[in-house]
């Protein structure tokens, strides 16, 4: 699909006290930029900043940082972000993800989050996608030993990939459902995304997995 362009995205970015500018300049100071110790949790690929804001707002002991590529999604996170009550836990990065070993020196981050990531269904394609060995040791370069990901997805194909991937790749595999709404354990504290609420609400299951590094 795609992405309509919004006029004056880039320039709204670079005014928003919530978009990091230039975060290579924070790599190894990120409990500067948010003045505490709280651990950090990240969205890669997080679209309008549903799901990244619901939990900022469940959980303020909680560093939040987004990190979306298109300025035209993520201006309206920031959009949304700057029409509700002050949330200092929340950054956002209008970055690709296979950057972000600039960015974050190992363990500084405590737990990543895939929701909805692009399938990339074409097989000369998989190194793009976010579950791939690829991200996946790219992810181990950032997060600190012990630390998790949590990956929900409606594309039953990609999710047996994403499955295959980490096993394969040496993480370990925590739990996982290929129906998320249908299983009260799994469901325990979900929070939804927007793509979420609009795919369960047609009937579609969702799958969803945790894995430690």
């Amino acid at each position: 699909m795609r992405l309509r362009n919004v006029r004056g995205a880039r320039e709204t970015l670079a005014e928003s006290g919530y978009v990091v500018a230039t975060p290579e300049t924070c790599r190894g100071a990120w409990k500067t930029v948010f003045g505490n110790e709280n651990p950090i949790h990240m969205e890669i690929g997080m679209g309008k900043g549903k799901f990244l804001l619901d939990l900022a707002t469940l959980y303020p002991e909680i560093n939040y940082i987004g990190v979306e590529m298109y300025a035209s999604v993520l201006i309206r996170a920031v959009q949304k972000l700057e029409n509700m009550a002050e949330i200092p836990n929340v950054r956002f990065l209008n970055v690709q993800a296979e950057r972000l070993e600039t960015m974050f020196l190992s363990g500084e981050v405590d737990k990543l989050y895939l929701n909805f990531s692009d399938p990339w269904p074409k097989a000369r394609h998989a190194k793009r996608r976010l579950t791939s060995p690829v991200f996946l040791k790219r992810y181990e370069g950032i997060l600190k030993q012990g630390g998790l990901l949590e990956f929900k997805t409606d594309n039953r194909e990609l999710f047996e990939y994403s499955l295959e991937s980490i096993r394969a790749s040496g993480w370990k595999l925590l739990s996982h459902t290929f129906d998320l709404h249908g299983e009260e354990k799994m469901r325990v504290g979900n929070v939804m995304t927007e793509y979420e609420e609009k795919f369960s609400g047609q009937g579609q299951a969702i799958c969803k997995l945790t894995a430690v590094r």
